[in-house]
């Protein structure tokens, strides 16, 4: 009996000791949880309430000219193929390749024996025809005198008048020979159609020529034309430019941009090129120096319209979103908020852009915005194209 009274108290002072650790243990448990939530708290709060370092700029209001490029293609105006109206042989060539030649200066001159031959004979009718009307009208006016005297018939002066219709008839028909005649002749001069500069000539003095034959081209060079494609949507604001007045043109002429030329908008094609979405497009140039060249690619540049009281950003400023872009703009103790926009054009690093609440003025953020979310604090420094347009 006194041994089983020693083993229960034994065993209770065992149980207790496994409750107080217990005890001990949740104790412990508890405390760690709460440091950890409060712990958590506390790094949300300081990170939420961290300040982000970015680059800002502030919306301007201005005028904006949209200036358009393409590259072009230096075209001439007009070329000639020069041919000849006759089959003859070229008596003389008065012109070298390459040559710049004046309207109406003498190119070749062919053989016109044949010519001249054909002209004598038809004068030659010519005169016999005239002699022939004086003598007939000379007979008429004996006829009528004589019809009045009843020495002859009426049908005898309707002879006689006759024969003066008749030759009448005969001389114009002479005339018009020796007209067309000397049309020929003339023929055996070729002059310059044009104003402007020779090709390749590939025939020489003693060469027999056809009118199929081409013996050189000419190349009006001034002015001259440069062709380029804008895409359609440029086409209304092309006409409404056009329709208030002339539309200046400017092309480069060297990689440095210093070698500029001034024209103007002549022509706008009656057609959208279907497969580009383009319409083709011609300007004229003064060329009297010859440094446009038929074939030569340059840039051209044109600003045919301007946004009034447009609002500019930096162009590093749009967000892309989703759905849409936006900005981050500036607001009350310096925290951001997104904006919608639309970006109506992108020149010269920055944006012109469209959006409800956007107005001049507003501070927007340029860099850093990867870093942003709505509500973020920020800190800023000055974007320098935002100094430049400043100062």
């Amino acid at each position: 009996m006194e041994a089983i009274s020693q083993t229960k108290p034994a065993a209770s002072a065992k149980r207790r000791m496994w409750i107080t650790m217990a005890a001990i243990l949740f104790v412990a448990l508890v405390a760690a949880w709460v440091w950890r939530n409060q712990s958590s708290a506390t790094d949300a709060k300081s990170r939420g309430e961290k300040t982000i370092h970015v680059v800002t700029a502030v919306i301007k209001q201005d005028n904006v000219s949209v200036r358009l490029t393409a590259n072009g293609t230096v075209s001439p105006q007009q070329t000639v193929a020069v041919r000849p109206q006759l089959s003859a042989v070229i008596r003389s060539v008065h012109i070298k390749e390459g040559q710049f030649v004046r309207q109406g200066e003498r190119l070749f001159t062919l053989d016109a024996r044949t010519e001249d031959a054909n002209l004598s004979r038809t004068e030659g009718q010519l005169a016999k025809s005239r002699s022939d009307l004086r003598n007939a009208e000379r007979n008429l006016k004996r006829q009528r005198d004589l019809f009045q005297q009843r020495f002859i018939s009426e049908a005898a002066l309707e002879v006689a008048q006759n024969q003066v219709e008749s030759l009448r008839g005969q001389l114009a028909v002479d005339e018009a020979t020796v007209r067309a005649t000397r049309v020929a002749r003339g023929f055996s001069e070729i002059l310059a159609p044009i104003a402007g500069r020779t090709g390749a000539i590939p025939v020489y003095q003693g060469s027999l020529v056809q009118p199929t034959d081409a013996l050189v081209n000419i190349t009006q060079i001034d002015p001259i034309n440069v062709s380029f494609n804008l895409p359609e949507r440029e086409f209304v604001p092309l006409q409404q430019a056009l329709a208030k007045g002339e539309v200046i043109v400017n092309v480069e002429l060297d990689a440095a941009g210093k070698l500029t030329r001034k024209g103007r908008l002549i022509f706008i094609d009656n057609t959208v090129d279907t497969a580009s979405g383009t319409i083709g497009l011609k300007a004229e140039f003064p060329n009297a120096d010859s440094h446009l060249w038929p074939g030569m690619f340059i840039k051209v540049m044109l600003a045919p319209r301007t946004l009034t009281g447009a609002l500019t950003v930096p162009v590093q400023a749009v967000q892309n979103g989703p759905e849409r872009k936006f900005l981050y703009v500036i607001g009350d103790n310096n925290k951001v908020s997104s904006h919608p926009v639309d970006v109506r054009l992108i020149q010269d690093g920055f944006a012109v852009i469209e959006g409800e609440s956007i107005a001049s003025g507003t501070r927007v953020v340029v860099e850093g915005a990867q870093n942003l979310r709505p509500g973020s604090v920020v800190t800023e420094a000055t974007h320098n194209s935002d100094q430049a347009r400043g100062g």
